[in-house]
């Protein structure tokens, strides 16, 4: 005769046995044991109380409370279900971001300011700096501004397309 698994001190008379994906899943509780969890048995939050029983990490059992995906579906199928379960997955897809790229930092395919996208990206912040400097009378700062934009049009397009002032 088994003893439950939940209290560890009664006979089971409730056994339950699953097969899923070819694993056999075996659960052995006492009368009071599975009054006190049959009506949770699907409850996401006692899911836990189950993760003991049947050896689950609470990673798999983790579910998504707007579309229902577990981490368990994510592994099998590569696959969220919504928005949301990037927040509730986070811990886990932040390790798996990990070991698969190195970092969880995006670091993206974007240069140094030093290539011709970097430059045109600055040229055009200076720009834009250039002008509130200009309608805040800040004269001096609209200078440096001013020969910044010179140098980066000189690089990007020779001395030919800048403005020779």
């Amino acid at each position: 005769m088994n003893i439950c698994q939940h209290c560890k001190k009664n006979p089971a008379t409730v056994n339950y046995v699953e097969i899923i994906n070819g694993e056999k899943f075996e659960s052995h509780l006492c009368k009071s044991c599975h009054a006190s969890l049959y009506g949770e048995l699907h409850s996401k939050t006692n899911s836990d109380v189950w993760a003991g029983l049947f050896g689950i990490s609470d990673a798999e059992i983790k579910v998504c409370p707007v579309c229902g995906t577990t981490y368990a579906d994510y592994e099998r199928t590569g696959l969220l279900g919504c928005a949301s379960c990037y927040d509730v997955f986070k811990d886990e897809l932040l390790i798996a971001i990990k070991r698969i790229q190195g970092e969880v930092r995006h670091v993206g395919k974007v240069g140094t300011n030093k290539d011709e996208f970097g430059l045109h990206r600055r040229l055009k912040t200076l720009q834009e700096e250039l002008e509130v400097a200009l309608r805040e009378k800040r004269f001096s700062d609209a200078g440096i501004l001013h020969k910044r934009i010179k140098e980066i049009t000189n690089t990007l397009f020779g001395a030919e397309g800048g403005d020779n002032d």
